[in-house]
């Protein structure tokens, strides 16, 4: 099966070679790969490198605070953060606590062999997903780790066609899981070496709330009687959908879509066509007592919609609103919900929100509501407007389940005793 697989991952190099033809994303994902070696070789023998592996941007949001807490905990040790998805690397190729930031070469036996042997990383953590087999067996006898790793009965290794790559999860020292059930599978498969730690994101987004960044603009914004709604990395269903359930209704809308390119904020504002966009204010508007101030201001209070069209600020973000609404549920899969949570914001979203473990909590708990349509939606914040208690219990619940859930890093640093 190791060959097959190896097989598998040449031919899939190779159909990346060719899409990357095609496909800007893509050609920067190979580019980025074609020169992790050069980065990796400034990595000196003595280097105490601490290495973690993050799919995309989501994974990295898990194992930043980790990442944080570690590197204060130890400020000798380097870090090493790689990427597989340029959504991930190309906004956090600068991040200040990382030492070297690279894309992860495909899974062959020699990139995998090079990588770890330039890198020689003294721990290493792999963040949520991502197994590579042979990356793996370079890792051999090193000190490797999983964190706030979730698992599904459906997934290969729990499948008789899987158990070859099951056993190479020998390598791992330890698994700190998100829930019973994935402690519950490992053991069917022969490890035990897990400890239920939960989601380091709960430290993460409880950090963010206690060092939280005010903008003036959207603080101008929400200066009214109006209830305000944000809606949080929202692709285009979740827009259109926002803008019929509001229609009517007494809320301004601050839109931060997932994506900020020109041609979706045009769609933007085209679907909200009085909307004021955030980068046409500046800090420095709001800093005198004269008539272009006071017309920023008044023109931001008359405002209905604020269309976020930058990155990097939403998390902040929610501390300004009344009610979150958590785009990608009619999607993929919606995005992050502590975020909002952390503030103590009731939540909504689309139908696709299963897979992620405390949406499904918020959920049962009435801090957070599905639902399928505007007409649904429409009625969730009607209700939401109108229900003072009905309101007051979802948002205590929000804040009071983030609180319930931290301690995920600490699990882990008191684990490796450092």
């Amino acid at each position: 099966m190791h060959s097959i697989y190896n097989l598998f991952i040449a031919i899939y190099g190779a159909i990346l070679r060719v899409a990357s033809l095609f496909s800007h994303k893509i050609s920067t994902m190979c580019e980025g790969e074609s020169k992790a070696f050069d980065v990796l070789s400034a990595i000196k023998p003595d280097d105490k490198v601490v290495w973690f592996h993050c799919a995309s941007l989501g994974e990295f949001e898990q194992g930043r605070m980790l990442i944080e807490s570690l590197k204060r905990q130890q400020p000798d040790f380097k870090i090493l953060l790689s990427f597989y998805s340029p959504s991930g690397y190309e906004v956090r190729k600068n991040y200040s606590y990382a030492d070297w930031v690279v894309y992860l070469p495909n899974d062959t036996a020699a990139n995998a062999r090079k990588f770890v042997s330039l890198a020689n990383p003294l721990l290493t953590f792999f963040v949520k997903y991502e197994f590579w087999y042979n990356y793996l067996i370079a890792l051999e006898g090193r000190r490797v780790f999983q964190v706030s790793l979730i698992m599904r009965p459906k997934q290969y290794f729990f499948k008789p066609y899987g158990k070859w790559f099951a056993k190479r999860l020998k390598v791992f020292e330890h698994f700190f899981v998100q829930n019973e059930q994935t402690k519950d599978l490992l053991c069917s498969i022969g490890y035990d070496n897990v400890t239920i730690s939960g989601d380091t994101r709960f430290d993460r987004v409880i950090e963010v709330a206690k060092n939280v960044k005010h903008f003036q603009c959207v603080d101008k914004f929400c200066q009214t009687n109006k209830k305000i709604l944000l809606a949080g990395s929202s692709w285009d269903a979740d827009e259109v959908i926002l803008k019929k359930a509001t229609e009517g209704l007494n809320m301004k809308i601050i839109v931060a879509p997932h994506q900020t390119d020109t041609s979706h904020i045009e769609r933007l504002k085209a679907l909200f066509p009085n909307a004021v966009l955030f980068s046409q204010y500046a800090e420095s508007d709001f800093q005198t007592d004269d008539l272009s101030s006071q017309n920023a201001e008044l023109k931001l209070q008359n405002a209905d919609v604020l269309i976020i069209d930058c990155i990097g600020i939403l998390s902040h973000l929610y501390n300004c609103c009344d009610i979150a609404y958590i785009g990608g549920g009619f999607g993929a899969g919606i995005h992050n919900t502590l975020e909002a949570a952390t503030f103590g914001k009731p939540i909504c979203f689309g139908k696709r929100y299963t897979h992620f473990q405390e949406a499904v909590d918020l959920v049962e708990r009435k801090a957070a509501f599905s639902i399928s349509d505007a007409e649904s939606l429409r009625s969730i914040l009607i209700r939401l407007n109108q229900d003072k208690d009905f309101y007051s219990h979802a948002a205590d619940v929000s804040l009071s389940y983030t609180k319930e859930k931290a301690g995920a890093c600490q699990t882990i640093l008191k684990y490796l005793n450092l």
